[in-house]
């Protein structure tokens, strides 16, 4: 079963295509109903595939920490989601000021950035979550402590919610610039330049996991 939702704040899409060409347009998108009631994210991690970025939300309040929601978004899609959620940031502004950002984690100069199998050795990773949630949009609704975003699958006969997934307002800057290193080291990869260090993982609410996100490789990473 599922229902018909909008986002009640102004939203943002990103979507494939053409400009103009909108065939299903997302504004009004179904929702199942085991998407409807959400996942609450506390940080992020970005993965580069050959022709899909992947972002893992992760939840780290607690132990086990695990991956609460994995998102395949492909290539040309990524600026579109990048470009929306930074517009929605600048009506939170307008709102509500700049959200409140945890503080950084003080630089360890002693501490080995841990390989990505050590990062996700950490992490629980349930059956359901490995092979992600393909999404080709975005709708991105916020109040004032949180964002909502409505991954979507836009096809006909119907758009449609794939994941739903809720971030505090403070861990959204951080995520944002996730989203653009990765764009940004995937550019550099193709140009043939060597990659730039990704920037440093977001803190979690709570019982951190490794620090650090995982470093360049085969399949670029960064984690917010």
């Amino acid at each position: 079963m599922s229902s018909d939702d909008q986002t009640p704040d102004p939203p943002e899409s990103g979507q494939p295509g053409q400009p103009g060409q909108q065939p299903n347009p997302p504004l009004r998108a179904r929702v199942p109903d085991h998407v409807a009631g959400g996942t609450f994210s506390t940080g992020a991690i970005v993965m580069t595939g050959p022709s899909e970025y992947i972002v893992d939300f992760l939840q780290t309040i607690g132990r086990p920490h695990k991956v609460a929601a994995r998102v395949v978004i492909p290539h040309p899609v990524m600026p579109q989601f990048i470009e929306a959620l930074t517009t929605n940031l600048e009506l939170y502004r307008g709102r509500f000021g700049d959200p409140h950002t945890p503080p950084p984690q003080p630089p360890n100069p002693d501490a080995r950035r841990p390989s990505p199998q050590e990062i996700y050795d950490d992490l629980k990773m349930p059956d359901e979550v490995l092979s992600g949630t393909y999404a080709n949009g975005v709708m991105i609704g916020h109040g004032a402590t949180e964002f909502g975003l409505d991954f979507l699958t836009s096809f006909f006969p119907q758009s449609a919610v794939s994941a739903r997934v809720f971030v505090a307002a403070g861990q959204v800057p951080r995520l944002l610039e996730s989203l653009k290193g990765a764009v940004r080291q995937l550019e550099q990869r193709r140009q043939g330049l060597p990659p730039t260090d990704p920037p440093p993982a977001a803190p979690p609410a709570s019982d951190p996991p490794p620090s650090g996100p995982p470093p360049a490789g085969p399949s670029d990473s960064n984690g917010s």
